[in-house]
């Protein structure tokens, strides 16, 4: 089986040092190319194919926002097959993080995660699925709480039984199927069912954007994060 390929972008480059380090030490993954800005890093995946994208969010010339866009977008209109981003923040901008999430990021993780957290959520995104670290949606809500307050929910938000809500809460936070199950004494079929359905009524691509709806909107739920 071929290695996954991972692309680094981020304008310290003692950093992109550290990850390159990390990656290659493990067997499945190699690094095929690095960028500082995003405007790098556009030229870089035009010409070097990758599977998955480190993309910090903060950098010169085009962050890490205008960077996915550009990305998916080229990808998109040339015909290939477009990387998996993966938005490394220290949630200095937290805002930015639900941006790139919108622009079609796959997931976010803190830059200080574990080392294993980040290897395991390369593998994620690269078959398919999201990442967001219970810990970085505490850290995106309690940065809400403090800072500028959310929109009001949209009409959609009503369509969600009781028990939808209930769980959505729980989604929101970044639990898991099973660890939802777990709390709700359902199985892991019926909590996977309720976040479909949850995902259809409000129009939500997966559960990245999941949270980040429920971080841009006041949702009225006593338990929210």
């Amino acid at each position: 089986m071929s290695p996954i390929r991972v692309a680094l972008v981020d304008d310290q480059a003692l950093f992109r040092a550290g990850v390159r380090m990390l990656v290659e030490s493990q067997p499945d993954l190699v690094v095929v190319g690095e960028a500082g800005d995003g405007i790098s890093a556009a030229s870089l995946l035009a010409e070097v194919p990758a599977d998955v994208v480190l993309m910090d969010v903060r950098m010169p010339l085009l962050d890490g926002i205008g960077a996915t866009e550009r990305i998916l977008a080229e990808a998109d209109r040339d015909g290939r097959s477009a990387p998996r981003i993966l938005v490394l923040t220290t949630f200095d901008l937290d805002e930015n993080a639900a941006r790139a999430i919108r622009a079609g990021a796959s997931g976010f993780v803190l830059k200080d995660a574990d080392p294993e957290f980040l290897l395991a959520a390369i593998r994620t995104v690269h078959q398919g699925n999201q990442v967001i670290a219970a810990s970085a949606t505490r850290e995106l809500f309690a940065h809400v709480a403090r800072g500028s307050g959310r929109r009001p929910a949209p009409p959609t938000w009503t369509d969600l039984t009781p028990r939808e809500r209930e769980i959505f809460g729980l989604a929101a936070r970044g639990l898991s199927n099973g660890e939802i199950a777990g709390l709700e004494y359902l199985s892991e079929a019926t909590v996977k069912t309720h976040v479909s359905r949850i995902l259809a009524k409000l129009g939500l691509r997966d559960r990245v954007q999941l949270v980040v709806f429920a971080y841009e909107h006041d949702l009225g739920l006593p338990d929210h994060p």
